[in-house]
């Protein structure tokens, strides 16, 4: 599951990357990425309130009394899940691949200044939600401190 992010460049914006490859079909991956109750596990500050449709909402709670939606702006079942947060976007994108499928995470924002933070949080986002797809229980790692000293000597190369 060390399957580490990239910073890029692209149009003015940067764009973190992620890669996991999981030993399941499209279809499978798919519905857990889209489930309300599994969504809600893995990804911050999601309630599990999902309008599964193109401009359907997302809503979000940070637990500090801020609430939020977030827009669904791709959708084509069981390969393709995109919605904007605010201004930023968030895209997943499941192909076949040999004996399973390939889950690309990108995550487009504006300011880098948080970048180390979001790859490392994104980075155990992503761990927890390949738990869920191999059906076991969420357990989240103690190892933000070495994911962010990892992402801070990489991606400082990167920008």
């Amino acid at each position: 599951m060390n399957e580490y992010g990239t910073l890029h460049k692209e149009n003015g914006r940067y764009v973190l990357r992620f890669e996991r490859f999981l030993p399941y079909t499209p279809e499978e991956v798919f519905s857990v990425l889209t489930n309300p109750d599994a969504f809600s596990q893995w990804y911050p500050f999601a309630t599990g309130e999902i309008d599964l449709r193109i401009g359907g909402g997302i809503a979000f709670d940070d637990g500090e009394g801020t609430t939020y939606n977030g827009v669904i702006t791709e959708l084509e079942q069981p390969h393709v899940f995109g919605f904007r947060e605010e201004d930023d976007l968030l895209n997943i994108v499941i192909r076949k691949e040999d004996t399973g499928s390939r889950m690309i995470f990108t995550h487009t924002f504006d300011d880098d200044a948080w970048a180390v933070e979001t790859a490392a949080g994104w980075h155990v986002c992503l761990d927890a939600f390949h738990q869920l797809v191999y059906g076991q229980p969420v357990e989240w790692k103690n190892n933000a401190a070495e994911l962010k000293e990892y992402y801070r000597e990489t991606l400082d190369r990167t920008r």
